[in-house]
């Protein structure tokens, strides 16, 4: 047997964050501009909010932290002002900006990344002063796990506007495209639920 081929590991790190990054962006295709704005949860998460948050957080921790800062202005200001800016846009941001600032915060990460070795020790600037080093590494591995979290939640809230689901137009990753399947589907675990619950009385 042939012994797997070594793998690099920063273009592994950068597939996974890439793979992430498109996914969410695959999420606002479609859509109307008040869909991809209005509040879908109790707590007023939306689809281009996930753009525009996963864009700052790009260029806080592959940018910021590393000395890299892309002078690109915090949404929330510099007097500290709403704290949840960046998980919306305002009405005079397109979806077109938003998008752009997102694929430039990727460009400006991506530097980062190419210019830097793993192991770089850099300091979060917004973590507290005695436990705020972090490498490289860490800092991809968290953007990816971030980035991926939100790719989930827009999953899930593109299904619910349109019953559109999967992480890539060319490769779902669900079992069927038919309606009718899941109709089935979804009624066999809600019998599975209610058969559970008598259980459990």
């Amino acid at each position: 047997m042939t012994p797997p081929t070594p793998s690099d590991p920063k273009a592994d790190l950068h597939r996974y964050l890439q793979d992430a990054r498109d996914a969410l962006l695959w999420k606002l295709e479609g859509l109307s501009e008040y869909d991809i704005r209005r509040p879908l949860t109790p707590t007023g998460t939306n689809l281009l909010g996930l753009v525009k948050h996963v864009a700052f957080v790009e260029l806080g921790y592959l940018g910021d932290t590393f000395g890299r800062p892309s002078g690109r202005p915090a949404p929330w200001g510099a007097d500290g002002g709403d704290p949840n800016a960046d998980m919306w846009a305002t009405a005079e941001e397109s979806r077109d900006d938003i998008v752009t600032l997102y694929r430039g915060a990727w460009t400006h990460a991506d530097a980062t990344v190419e210019a830097l070795p793993l192991d770089t020790v850099a300091r979060v600037p917004w973590w507290p002063a005695d436990s705020d080093e972090i490498t490289l590494h860490h800092a991809l591995v968290r953007v990816i796990a971030d980035t991926h979290r939100h790719a989930g939640h827009a999953d899930i809230l593109r299904e619910g506007l349109d019953g559109a689901v999967g992480m890539r137009e060319d490769n779902t990753s669900v079992p069927s495209s038919d309606p009718a399947w899941w109709a089935e589907h979804r009624e066999r675990l809600e019998q599975v639920a209610e058969e559970a619950a008598r259980k459990a009385r």
